[in-house]
């Protein structure tokens, strides 16, 4: 076999073993967009209502109309404890396992990654640093763990290599997963635990880094594929 021909062979091959990418070209413009926003909105809220204390502008006209058409008491399970540490893991132990079981790796890294990264984020660097200009629940962690997870759900769903499950089937998925994650935001504010701008920003901060390791997870993978095979030897 010539060294042309193996070298085709090794390019194929790298390709294969490659992972593929999460999301499809078509959908990476609309992810950079909405990555954009997700940084602009906690970003335009800190810089807006910096040095006037807690965030009571937009809270004070929607938090009570949430209080009183969201009544979470009457759910047949505390919605609340989904967003805890405990229901977070294991519902990101089951989209890995599910991600490597169809060998599907870089979903697989996305699902492990994303939303222990948000919430990360949003407790040790976030409400740290912003605890004193605001209040200590701004990001809600509730809606950034949630979303996080929601998001990568998305992702996961837009554009599975094999597509087993009808479009209709993933998009109903991914409609179930976000109102999930909004049902257990909206449980917060009516609690009393968070106020909406808490919510808000929450929201924002998952839906963010889940994208932004999506994207960043594509870029490498598309390296990868692309990555130059070394020449065989003379006379192989």
């Amino acid at each position: 076999m010539g060294g042309a021909q193996l070298t085709t062979l090794r390019r194929a091959s790298s390709a294969v073993l490659a992972p593929e990418p999460l999301l499809p070209r078509r959908l990476r413009m609309l992810a950079a967009v909405l990555l954009a926003a997700c940084v602009a909105i906690p970003v335009v809220l800190v810089v807006h209502f910096v040095g006037h204390g807690r965030l009571g502008t937009l809270d004070s006209a929607i938090d009570p109309s949430i209080m009183d058409y969201w009544d979470y008491s009457r759910l047949p399970f505390p919605l609340a404890e989904l967003g805890t540490l405990g229901p977070m893991a294991l519902m990101t132990l089951a989209l890995v396992v599910a991600c490597a079981a169809t060998r599907r790796w870089s979903g697989a890294v996305l699902a492990a990654v994303a939303a222990p990264a948000a919430s990360c984020l949003t407790e040790y660097v976030l409400k740290p640093c912003l605890r004193q200009p605001l209040d200590a629940g701004f990001p809600s962690g509730h809606a950034t763990s949630m979303f996080a997870l929601a998001a990568v759900c998305a992702v996961l769903l837009a554009d599975p290599p094999r597509r087993r499950i009808p479009g209709a089937i993933r998009l109903l998925l991914v409609l179930m997963a976000l109102a999930v994650a909004t049902a257990v935001t909206l449980t917060m504010i009516a609690s009393g635990a968070h106020t909406f701008t808490d919510a808000v920003a929450g929201v924002a901060v998952g839906t963010g880094v889940a994208l932004a390791c999506a994207l960043t997870l594509d870029l490498m993978t598309s390296h990868a594929r692309r990555a130059p095979v070394a020449p065989s030897p003379p006379g192989g």
